[in-house]
Formats: C-alpha cells, structure tokens, sequence
C-alpha cells in the first residue's frame, strides 16, 4: 500500500496555503483531503437505523401503493360517466373498506361508497369527496347526484406504484436516515438495514485550570464545558464518542491519551493548547505522535487550529482536530470545519448546507480579510422578510450567545462593514445537526 502524502506535501499543493493567515476555505480544501471512507459495514433493524449511514441503496421490492386506491373518503366511479352539462345520477353498490380485496365490477352508471386507502374497485378510476354529493334513498336503492364542473376523471385516485415503483431506488448510500425515511423503509417491508460502521471519534479537553463538573472551584479555576459540548455535537451527528477526560499539562498524561485515541478512534477532538505560542505540551505532544500543522485561520472567533493525523493499528490512521479553548470558537471551528468532516468519514453523502439571505437590522462592524460567524436572532418582519440581529457581546468566550441564537451570520472573507437594511447569510443552527 502506497503511503499517503505528508500534510506538507498536500500543503504544498495548495494554491494560497499560508499556515499564518489561512482562508477558511483553503482549510476545508485541505481538510477533504485528509478524509478516508469506512470499509466496515453490517446491518441493523429498522428501529436501530434512525441517524445511521447507509452502507448500500436501498431498492424498492414493490410497488407504493401496491394497488390503485381512493385518496378519500367518498364515491368511487367511472370518470367517463361524469355529465359535464348536467348533475350526474349515479346507483350505490356497496362498500369498498380499506383492507379489503378489490369488489366485483360494477355497471356503468354504478358507484360504490369508498374509504381513504380501500382499493379501487375494477374499471372504477375516479373519486368524488362524499361532502361533494347529494344522497337520495329511493325504493330502488340509493343514488348519489354530482353537480357539474365539480370534478374530472382520475382525481382523488392514487395509483399503484406513484409513491415508489418496484425495483426503483427509494435511498441511496451514503444518506444520514432520517424519521421519514425510516417510515419509507417501513413502508417496504425491511426490518434489515445496512448501514457503515458508526464512526468512532475521540475528545479530551486540556489545561491544568479545567475542573470536572461536581467538584468545589479551587482559585483559578473553570469548569471544563468545551467538552460537553463536542460530546453534544457528536451526539447530534451520530457518532460513537470516545470521552477521555480531561487531561492534565503533562507531556506523559497527553502522550497516553492521544496515544488512546490513536489505537481506538477514528478521529480525534481535543480543546485548548493550540495557539501560537503556547507555553503548555499539547503542541509538542501532538507533533510528537503525529503529522500535525499547526494554523491561524483567517476567522472570528476560532483563529488558532491544528489539523493532524496519527499513525494506528489499521486503516489510514486517526484525523485529529486541535480546536481552540474558548467555547464560542469551540462551536464554530466544528461547524467550519468538523461536521462535514466527520460526516464524509461515516460514509454520509452530505446534503448543501442550509443558508438563507436574511436582512441586517442593525450595522455589523467587519475588517476585509478574515470571515466572521456572528451569533444571530433570525425573526420574520412586517412584510414576511428573514431578519436578522446579533446577540450582543460576541466575545468567543460568551457561550451564552449561542444559546440564546438561532443561526449564526456568515460575513465573508472580503466583506467590509454590513448596514442596516443590508442582505447577509445566516446559517440556521437547526440545520447544523
């Protein structure tokens, strides 16, 4: 097997590589191509398949609908005996229930009362709502009577097959399944799914300042939260997550743990340690056990990153993502950056991110040069237009920013001061998952 090419040598490919000032989007080009597939697949049932990646397309092994049926509750009949100048009088024949095999034929001028999703009866081909009719009991059986121009043939009739056709591709590999396309495989039949291999992915948090969660502040002190929240945004991604903790300023405490992570995960997340200049081991550590390239991106918040990979015991070895400590660039260096990432690497066929052109209600204040995410409030105004406004302080350790938003404003690289009233994109934080 041919080794893969160093981070330099994909480096030096790169048309505005500049590991001090890095466009956002020279670090995705580069990041794509650090990214392996998953070999390993298997199957799982149905109510196991909710998040997972499918592994092959998954063909339809029959017709949805298996069998022309009614849209409605109504009248089933011929369309070709509708009047188009005159009421047209029909003669009840009985009733069509769902779940019922198909009825006898009926003669022309002959209808039969029908239930939403009973199947059509033979030659029938249309169906009128039974609020549409006007039912006479007379000593020679019921009649329903149609007004004109109500109606047309073939309407409120679904067909055998319109929903998904046999031997037609209901989904294709690579998708995330979703509640809806559990309720199409459903609709199949399938109890089985093949799915890839959930990713694994590794996250630690680093500092001699961080504190778990249950134990009393000593002077100094934070509580860890960047690694809850990656925990979180894992979660969101369907990933198996790997917590190794947090771990000690120790060049022996980090070298066990990415060595861990190196044996066990397919990539790993790590927080805090990364800037330039940094006096602490992370860097050192990293460098050690890895190809590791250490960046400024060209971005607020989250400008310091490092973007990795080690050696493992199989497969193309661990991606690893150095992000920085504060929690805000937490969260946007993994939506930059991370989540497509790890979605290609589970085999998912990622859909195009969800953006919107909202209006700026406010003047936002940018520098040319570097591409901003702003925590935003996105509302509709008076006239049904997106809006948007900021949170407020943007400061990156500010996390309750993003909790109070909803989206996050893209400004671009060479974007200059936005005005009121102008138009920016925002990313809907919903979408994000």
């Amino acid at each position: 097997m041919t080794a893969p090419d160093t981070l330099a040598v994909i480096a030096a490919r790169l048309a505005g590589y500049d590991p001090k000032a890095l466009r956002v989007e020279v670090a995705q080009d580069f990041i794509a191509q650090l990214l392996s597939t998953p070999s390993e697949q298997g199957e799982v049932p149905l109510r196991q398949a909710l998040g997972r990646v499918l592994s092959a397309d998954m063909v339809s092994p029959l017709n949805v609908p298996a069998f022309d049926n009614s849209a409605m509750d109504g009248f089933a009949l011929r369309g070709s005996d509708l009047q188009t100048d005159s009421a047209t009088r029909l003669r009840v024949a009985g009733t069509s229930l769902a779940g019922q095999a198909a009825a006898a034929e009926l003669p022309p001028g002959g209808c039969q009362r029908i239930m939403t999703g009973a199947v059509m009866p033979p030659g029938l081909d249309t169906v009128v709502p039974q609020e549409l009719v006007q039912i006479e009991a007379t000593a020679d059986g019921e009649y329903i009577s149609i007004p004109p121009g109500l109606l047309q043939a073939g309407d409120n009739r679904r067909l055998a097959g319109e929903d998904l056709a046999r031997g037609a591709i209901a989904l294709r590999r690579g998708r995330k399944l979703r509640a809806a396309d559990i309720g199409l495989l459903a609709s199949l039949g399938l109890a089985q799914v093949p799915v890839w291999r959930r990713l694994r992915v590794a996250i630690l948090s680093t500092g001699n300042e961080l504190v778990e969660q249950g134990q009393a502040l000593p002077p100094g002190g934070l509580y860890d939260s960047n690694r809850h929240t990656l925990w979180a945004l894992l979660e969101e991604l369907g990933v198996e997550v790997i917590d190794l903790g947090l771990v000690r300023d120790d060049p022996q405490a980090l070298r066990d743990a990415f060595s861990r992570a190196a044996r066990e995960a397919d990539a790993v997340i790590s927080s805090g340690g990364v800037s330039v200049g940094e006096a602490d081991h992370t860097k050192a550590v990293m460098a050690e056990l890895g190809d590791v390239l250490f960046w400024r991106v060209a971005m607020r918040p989250g400008r310091p990153l490092a973007i990795g990979r080690m050696p493992s015991d199989s497969g193309p070895g661990t991606l690893l993502f150095g992000l920085p400590g504060n929690p805000v660039a937490v969260m946007v260096t993994f939506y930059a950056f991370v989540r497509e990432a790890l979605l290609r690497m589970s085999g998912a066929t990622p859909e195009p991110l969800l953006s919107l052109q909202a209006i700026s209600t406010q003047t936002l204040r940018k520098k040319p040069g570097r591409t901003e995410y702003q925590r935003g409030i996105v509302s509709r105004n008076a006239t049904g237009q997106w809006q948007v406004a900021i949170t407020g302080n943007q400061g990156s350790g500010i996390l309750s920013s993003m909790c109070q938003a909803n989206a996050l404003v893209v400004l671009d690289h060479d974007q200059a001061d936005v005005q009121a009233g102008d138009w920016v994109t925002v990313w809907p934080l919903a979408a994000l998952a």
